[in-house]
């Protein structure tokens, strides 16, 4: 039986645009998926580049403007890996023209624009998502079922942290991660932080934040400099609202650091510890182990682990990070086709800038604030 073709644009081929067609291209091949995915159009910067990376990508047309895809009504998905200030104007076009967008996060710089992207999507009746794909490891689904299910207890405390160092190098230029609308580490990848706590333990309720700038000035591109006023290090305590306190970390200058994504969860029956820079293991710890007996183990990804064992029969051999944008498209496909909900929409979206923009506030006044 043929399947309907669920047909892409794709605005941006950068790191993050190519993950997402290596997400598109192998997701139909391990899920057994509503839709046959057609790359159909990709936008670049020039005619020549879009060329280029149409034949390299896998693309059937390409375009330098990215309006194109807007209407070509051909075009079911427009996904948007474009810099952060121009996901809003691309996502709303693409929503009044019926299509459905997927969307690198952050949604949006600012929180009011991102309402304004979910409520628009909510109106017009399209599936959305936005790119968490840290959520979609297997060893983050078994975490978030220990947790659920009490065998570490009552949750006392939780951490979390993203670190790299892309932004360490004090000679490194000024970018629109540096924008003052919407930029700073906290945005950038403390957003990935606020996503895995959120996600794991359940909603915020209060924060206290310490957005700090350590390099005040950047090259401009243009022989000058130019300063700096977003944060480099972005940090907050936090309460849950099921009690649990703990704290994260958005650290863009985190020398040594590429993919720290790392969280621990203390209970009182036990603990977890995990580390994206090895990502197909979760440490855990019980208290019930006899004395002398005691210590974190290592639980190993393996075909136990929905949905490991589509991708490969046998533990230890390792899912890797195009994979998780795989499982991120089959859940997002299999929404768009209404046999799931959507796993992270706009509405969603708006909820960690909602938690960016209340940290930011709390680090500014000094102050404990209750999340809105």
């Amino acid at each position: 039986m043929t399947k309907p073709k669920l047909r892409i644009g794709l605005i941006g081929t950068g790191f993050m645009g190519k993950a997402h067609v290596f997400g598109s291209a192998s997701a139909p091949r391990v899920f057994e998926l509503p839709y046959e995915i057609e790359l159909h159009t990709v936008v670049d910067i020039t005619p020549e580049a879009a060329a280029r990376a149409a034949q390299t990508l896998g693309f059937a047309n390409s375009t330098a403007n990215w309006r194109d895809i807007i209407t070509n009504p051909d075009i079911d998905v427009v996904d948007i890996t474009a810099p952060n200030a121009l996901h809003k104007e691309m996502a709303l076009a693409a929503i009044d023209a019926g299509k459905h967008v997927y969307c690198e996060k952050p949604l949006a710089p600012l929180a009011a624009d991102a309402r304004e992207m979910a409520e628009a999507a909510e109106a017009a009746g399209v599936k959305t998502q936005v790119g968490f794909n840290y959520l979609c490891n297997p060893m983050m689904g078994l975490a978030r079922e220990m947790i659920a299910s009490g065998e570490l207890g009552e949750i006392r405390g939780y951490r979390g942290l993203h670190a790299e160092d892309y932004m360490a190098d004090v000679s490194g230029a000024y970018t629109f991660r540096h924008d003052p609308s919407g930029g700073g580490a906290l945005a950038d990848i403390g957003s990935h932080a606020l996503a895995t706590a959120e996600y794991l333990i359940g909603p915020i309720t209060r924060v206290m934040g310490d957005c700090v700038t350590m390099i005040h000035e950047r090259p401009d591109g243009r022989g000058g400099r130019k300063a700096v006023t977003v944060d480099d290090v972005g940090r907050a305590f936090l309460r849950f609202e099921n009690g649990a306190t703990g704290s994260i970390e958005g650290n863009w200058i985190a020398t040594g650091r590429k993919m720290q994504h790392d969280f621990e969860v203390y209970g009182t029956k036990g603990a977890l510890a995990f580390s994206q820079e090895h990502f197909n293991v979760l440490n855990y710890f019980n208290t019930a182990d006899a004395k002398g007996r005691q210590g974190f183990r290592r639980i190993e990804a393996g075909p136990d682990h929905a949905p490991y064992g589509l991708f490969c029969v046998a533990a230890g051999h390792q899912l890797g990070f195009n994979d998780l944008k795989a499982i991120e498209v089959a859940g997002y496909v299999n929404a768009i086709a209404g046999k799931a909900a959507e796993p992270f929409n706009f509405r969603k979206g708006l909820r960690i800038q909602t938690l960016v923009e209340t940290i930011q506030q709390s680090s500014g006044a000094q102050a404990w604030m209750e999340v809105k």
